[in-house]
């Protein structure tokens, strides 16, 4: 199963001597299980799990029996890329106030909350919207469901670093992980098992039956409203509130006005001419799309940077919130920051390109929605988990970044793999062959890059750094993948997996060049 937008992954001193050590000497007399900090995770876990593949995976093949073409589909993945700016404002949910929420519930708990009925209120959005009649309405639903997601994965992140001393903090990111993976499967299988059940193919297309769906994945999220609601505030070290509230207010607008003037600035350009076709025409719609995102941030950070040098913005405040986390990293690492960055920005680029297109792959091919459900969310989830397993085993034995080359290895290996598949007959023993071969590398390879991205994050901008860090991991692969329709459409299924296997060969090779830099300098 491949899940584009994955990785919102715990936080743990991987790389610190924390969490590969054994859990009598980590925990000492401690039973996990009477620790109310592992439950809640569980449940967290599982509220930031759902909105993703309802997203990606569940809303792809809904668009698909719905008519949308393959490119408008994968189109769809950058809805989802409020993951990848997460960073942007993730000093917000840290410095900023909510009015009477705050007082009322706490810091984390109040933004968690708001965040939460914000991924009801988009998820209910998009039920009661059919793409066929108001596709652009959809298109704004998904970009509001990845916000809200995003933001609740930031304070999630947070909340559980608080929550516990760090002799926990292995173990919270564990249960983390395994109420995330219950979260996907029930977006993700338990989806396309109820639009079934409600009677939508891809022969007969109904909207109702989606629509229902969809409503279900709303109410479903109630679980983590409900625990929010009864989890305890963590305790902090020091109060989070420095500056007068007027400082935080014109901090939020300033904010607003950026965002404002990025999403003008993209409105504004022309649509990119239509000078070639086939593979020339995708390299030149994403050459494009890359200079005017370029453009549109430029926009953003002049508007934000006039405001600050205009005094409206506080300026202490910009440094603490997003100067400091960005130039302590660069300090710590000095000309290696650059090349650790690329790393970040590139390792899952074959893994996520490949993923946007897989489920339409699968309905192409022929196979049902059970099947699909049964063998790519629930037997992969599962694949997925004991590849995890086997890559923190793995890199406790051999480090860090001999898995992660292993890792990126295998997952260029395995996207061949898709290749034969696409050349034959629908064959259930065959999908889950190569669904166990791929989730297995898969798991191993996010094992290892969540160690050490992880191992990156300095302590004192955890929330910052850490959403910094996983955004630039998911930023390029999803602009690259949202035209993988476009190819799939001009070049067919067997090139583009070809294709998606031969961009993960520069990953090897810079992990490789960094491995030997970072030994160096060690």
């Amino acid at each position: 199963m491949r899940v584009t937008g994955e990785l919102n992954a715990p936080y743990c001193e991987y790389g610190r001597g924390s969490y590969f050590v054994s859990h009598q000497e980590e925990l000492g007399d401690i039973t996990w299980w009477r620790q109310k900090p592992v439950w809640i995770m569980v449940f967290l876990g599982f509220s930031a799990g759902v909105p993703l593949l309802l997203i990606f995976s569940s809303l792809s093949l809904w668009l698909r029996e719905a008519g949308v073409s393959r490119a408008e589909v994968t189109y769809f993945s950058w809805a989802a890329l409020g993951f990848s700016f997460k960073f942007v404002w993730a000093p917000l949910v840290d410095k900023l106030p909510l009015p009477i929420l705050s007082a009322a519930m706490g810091r984390r708990r109040s933004w968690l909350l708001l965040a939460q009925l914000g991924v009801i209120a988009a998820i209910c959005m998009m039920a009661l919207t059919d793409p066929r009649q108001q596709l652009q309405m959809m298109a704004v639903a998904a970009v509001l469901l990845g916000f809200s997601a995003a933001t609740q994965d930031v304070v999630i992140d947070a909340f559980r670093i608080e929550s516990a001393d760090a002799k926990l903090q292995a173990l919270l990111s564990s249960t983390y992980i395994a109420g995330y993976r219950i979260g996907m499967i029930a977006a993700g299988a338990g989806a396309l098992y109820l639009a079934q059940f409600f009677g939508s193919t891809s022969d007969v297309y109904h909207y109702d039956a989606w629509r229902n769906t969809y409503l279900c994945m709303a109410a479903v999220m109630g679980l983590g409203v409900l625990t929010t609601l009864i989890i305890a505030e963590p305790v902090s070290a020091s109060s989070p509130y420095t500056y007068p509230a007027q400082d935080y207010l014109r901090f939020f607008f300033g904010f607003a006005f950026s965002i404002a003037a990025f999403v003008a600035v993209l409105f504004l350009l022309p649509a990119s001419p239509d000078w070639f076709t086939g593979m020339e025409q995708y390299l030149l719609r994403f050459l494009y799309g890359a200079l005017s995102l370029t453009l549109a941030v430029a926009a953003g950070l002049l508007v934000f940077r006039a405001l600050t040098g205009l005094g409206f913005v506080n300026a202490t405040l910009v440094s603490e919130s997003y100067t400091q986390p960005i130039s302590e990293f660069i300090k710590r690492y000095g000309s290696l920051a650059v090349w650790v960055l690329l790393l970040i920005g590139f390792y899952r680029v074959s893994d996520i390109v490949l993923g946007v297109i897989a489920n339409v792959f699968y309905q192409d091919m022929g196979y049902s929605k059970d099947e699909i459900a049964s063998v790519t969310k629930i037997f992969g989830v599962l694949m997925t988990i004991v590849g995890s397993f086997l890559g923190g085993f793995l890199t406790l034995k051999l480090g860090v970044m001999r898995v992660l080359m292993l890792g990126a290895i295998l997952v260029s290996l395995t996207n061949l793999m898709f290749m034969w598949l696409a050349g034959g007959e629908p064959d259930i023993v065959a999908l889950t062959l190569v669904i166990a071969a791929d989730n297995l590398s898969g798991g191993v390879a996010v094992a290892a890059f969540v160690a050490w991205l992880s191992s990156l994050t300095n302590i004192s901008f955890t929330a910052t750094q850490y959403a910094m860090f996983s955004s630039i991991m998911t930023l390029f692969p999803k602009l690259l993948g949202g035209y993988s329709g476009t190819v799939v459409e001009s070049v067919g299924y067997s090139s583009f997996f070809l294709l998606a296997s031969a961009i993960g060969l520069p990953v090897i090779a810079l992990i490789w060049y960094l491995n030997r830099r970072l030994e160096t300098s060690a």
